[in-house]
């Protein structure tokens, strides 16, 4: 197993061209000549003086998922939020990020693939396939990356185009009946015209049995495909072009969540239910079995072009990046978690489509490094547009006699009378529209002394809708909401659920933000480098715009700011066969932007708002270490203590809803690190062996945002620790290599999410693939 070089590094010159990376010297591959892009230039990563860790492809596949959650085991300050679909998985960095099911909210982690941003947080989630590194950036990088990454970046970096021809086959097979397959082609067509095609096919059954009689069947498992075209042409030596098109398609029956407790009380003490003589026996985070009729699934397809431009002009550098994205994603979820509808249980199935396309475009100008003063200006437009069309079914039922039968009966029974079928359906869409303008120099005062400053002026519109349609009252359908429920609800009238006009419910927004940075880096020595910085950050407005939207939810959140610091020591030692990077933080945001549980219509549901104040500090430590040509040691820990300073509670809500000082924050454990070692033994043969061995641990965590201390006692995961191991065998010229492994050696079982609101004051969690142990083989061919 090749593990990843996760370490951390520093905020970069502040040039954007992406000059191809200066050739290293002979011999000098170890950690300490790593070359990334974090900063938009290919420089050194112990040149950048921010906080950077770099995942290679190579660990990204070792890790059995090749997407960013499988980076989370090898960056300490990682962390993923697995929702009950894939459209509502969010992405943190150092206890920080968006949870909402709003379509118009972003996230506070940008990811960003070739240049190109994503817009929403659920297009970060596909697959990865012929990457070739991954670099994580650590706090606010809006100054560069714009405003959606208040907490981060995900910077992802592909394998170029080849003037050689060649190419790559792997096949793997991990128990549980999972396979996937990747194939890539390197054509070039004239020495100045080159390709790359990229294919990829996965399939799982899943971890979790859903014994309902019309599915009995493994789920939470999935069928992916896809692929990727590169074209690059490089007309002279001051012109090159970069087109790249994708696409991709996913069918995941991804993510049924196991009802992991028996029904409690509000103080948390074990009550009677009547749905729990159907339900599978909870047993926490160990529970495998769901019962439910509607198997909860996603229908992905996206896909998108770009198209970038590098040209000279003089000393500088121009470059332009155009591209267009396109997203369609269908949540089918089972919201009543049960095999079917009973006296005073509820059939609830939702059915979700959403649709997005975001056109982008960027141009910088950029000048050379080694010279008195370096810079980049640049400018950034956006414009991200989705709509989402969401019906949820009801099937409710009442006893016949008219006192509830003291079993759980059947809305099929004659004990019950027959039942009504509730449905409402409801339009609502966004459109982010961003315009800034951006610059950044860095000042060499002299040969080891430097000043980096840079500021962002942002311009941001975004405009709201959203409309709802009952048939019927009944538990979780809302009644109707439009244009006349809005008007009726702010003029006191009585029953405004009754008023309706047809016309949607609209909403605007516009911001304007200053935002940027300042830091000091010094050349202590040859190998050790120290900077700090401060950082103004900005996430911008937003509104809670989802299905059970009521009139207390249509105000405008408030943009999100954050003033951080951050001190660091960049070391490269022993002729740079170790690199050894540390690094202290402390950031606080103001109008932070948080889902938090609400009731509405009798369901849990939840309401995107600006909870108030927060704030994240803490120490890091990242390593690489070749002590020997044919061993890596790669290790990194993470303290991190994120928490509510001062929460401010939502328009309408009740005064018990503050959530106490000191209360921590989503996904923020304290206490996480990785370590891992890799040995490629040179028998003198034909033939080498390949040995790996990967270990991580987390402390405990938050996975509900929630005033009530039952809440968060309930939902808090427990820290855990994985160990994985593979070997392998491969030819000495690397044209083929066959790796075993096995993950989760010790079968250490864990929640990936807890959440409350199941059957009877119940907590539904979530099960992830890593939970059980399992194996797998990999065979791959070059040629």
């Amino acid at each position: 197993m090749t593990s990843a070089a996760a370490l951390l590094a520093g905020l970069a010159m502040p040039a954007w061209a992406q000059t191809a990376a200066p050739a290293a010297p002979a011999g000098a591959n170890g950690p300490g000549e790593i070359v990334v892009t974090a900063q938009k230039r290919s420089e050194r990563l112990q040149e950048v003086p921010l906080a950077v860790s770099v995942v290679k492809g190579d660990a990204l596949s070792a890790q059995g998922k090749p997407n960013i959650q499988g980076a989370v085991a090898l960056v300490p300050s990682l962390n993923v939020l697995q929702s009950g679909t894939t459209l509502n998985q969010s992405i943190f960095l150092r206890g920080v990020g968006t949870s909402s099911f709003s379509i118009a909210g972003e996230p506070s982690v940008s990811t960003v693939l070739d240049g190109v941003v994503y817009a929403r947080s659920g297009e970060a989630f596909g697959d990865l396939i012929d990457i070739d590194r991954m670099e994580v950036l650590r706090g606010p990088q809006g100054t560069l990356f714009g405003k959606n990454a208040s907490a981060g970046v995900i910077n992802i970096v592909s394998q170029q185009p080849t003037a050689r021809f060649g190419g790559s086959f792997e096949s793997s097979y991990y128990s549980g009946n999972e396979f996937r397959e990747r194939a890539v082609l390197n054509v070039p067509i004239t020495p100045t015209l080159l390709t790359r095609f990229t294919g990829f096919y996965g399939s799982y059954d899943g971890n979790i049995h859903n014994v309902a009689p019309n599915v009995d069947h493994k789920v939470n498992g999935y069928k992916h495909y896809g692929g990727r075209e590169q074209v690059t042409w490089e007309p002279s030596d001051k012109a090159k072009f970069a087109f790249i098109a994708d696409y991709h398609h996913n069918n995941d029956d991804c993510c049924a969540e196991i009802i992991g407790t028996g029904a409690l009380t509000s103080a948390g003490v074990p009550t009677s239910s009547a749905a729990f003589q159907v339900l599978p026996t909870p047993k926490g985070d160990k529970s495998r079995t769901v019962d439910q009729d509607l198997v909860t699934r996603t229908r992905e397809t996206g896909y998108g072009f770009s198209l970038q431009g590098d040209f000279a002009l003089g000393t500088q550098t121009v470059t332009t990046i155009t591209a267009y994205r396109h997203w369609k994603n269908t949540e089918i979820r089972d919201g009543d978690w049960l095999p079917q509808a009973y006296i005073g249980f509820n059939q609830l199935h939702d059915f979700g489509p959403e649709t997005s396309h975001t056109f982008s475009q960027e141009i910088r100008l950029a000048s050379p490094v080694h010279q008195l003063l370096s810079y980049v200006v640049g400018a950034y437009y956006s414009n991200a547009w989705s709509e989402r069309k969401f019906t949820r079914y009801d099937q409710v039922c009442t006893p016949a006699s008219g006192v509830a039968p003291t079993t759980l009966t059947p809305c099929t029974s004659p004990l019950a009378n027959a039942s009504t079928y509730p449905t409402g359906t409801a339009d609502f869409g966004s459109r982010f529209k961003n315009l800034a303008l951006f610059g950044q120099g860095t000042l060499n005062l002299t040969d080891r002394f430097r000043f980096i400053g840079g500021a962002r002026y942002t311009m941001d519109q975004l405009n709201v809708f959203a409309i709802r349609r009952t048939t019927l009252a009944g538990p979780g359908i809302n009644s109707n909401f439009d244009q006349g429920v809005y008007d009726a609800t702010v003029a006191g009238l009585s029953n405004p659920g009754s008023y309706s006009n047809g016309v949607p419910w609209q909403g605007k927004a516009t911001s304007t933000n200053l935002s940027g940075k300042a830091a000091l880096q010094y050349d202590v020595t040859r190998g050790t480098t120290a900077y700090v910085s401060y950082t103004r950050g900005y996430k911008g407005p937003a509104f809670n715009v989802f299905y059970n939207l009521t009139a207390t939810g249509t105000n405008v959140i408030a943009p999100e700011t954050s003033n951080a610091f951050e001190a660091g020591l960049k070391n490269t030692l022993f002729g740079g066969t170790l690199v050894l990077n540390i690094d202290a933080f402390y950031t606080k945001y103001h109008n932070f932007q948080a889902n938090n549980p609400d009731l509405v219509a009798g369901v849990v549901t939840t309401r995107f708002t600006n909870a108030g104040t927060v704030s994240t500090r803490g120490a890091e430590a990242d390593l690489v270490w070749r002590p020997l040509r044919d061993l890596a040691i790669n290790g990194g820990v993470a303290y991190t203590d994120a928490h509510v300073d001062r929460f401010k509670v939502a328009p309408g809500a009740a005064a018990t809803a503050i959530i106490p000082s000191g209360t921590p924050l989503i996904y923020a454990p304290k206490w996480k690190g990785s370590l891992s070692a890799d040995y490629r033994w040179r028998t003198g043969g034909p033939i080498d062996v390949f040995l790996g061995a990967q270990g991580s641990y987390e402390s405990k965590e938050l996975s509900q945002f929630s005033p009530d201390p039952v809440v968060r006692a309930q939902t808090t995961i427990h820290g855990y620790a994985l160990v994985n191991l593979s070997a392998g065998i491969g030819d000495t010229h690397d044209r083929y290599r066959l790796t075993f492994q096995v993950r989760n050696l010790t079968d250490e079982s864990f929640a990936a999410a807890i959440q409350s609101g199941g059957p009877g004051g119940s907590y539904r969690y979530q099960i992830s693939r890593d939970a059980d142990r399992y194996w797998g083989v990999t065979g791959r061919v070059n040629f």
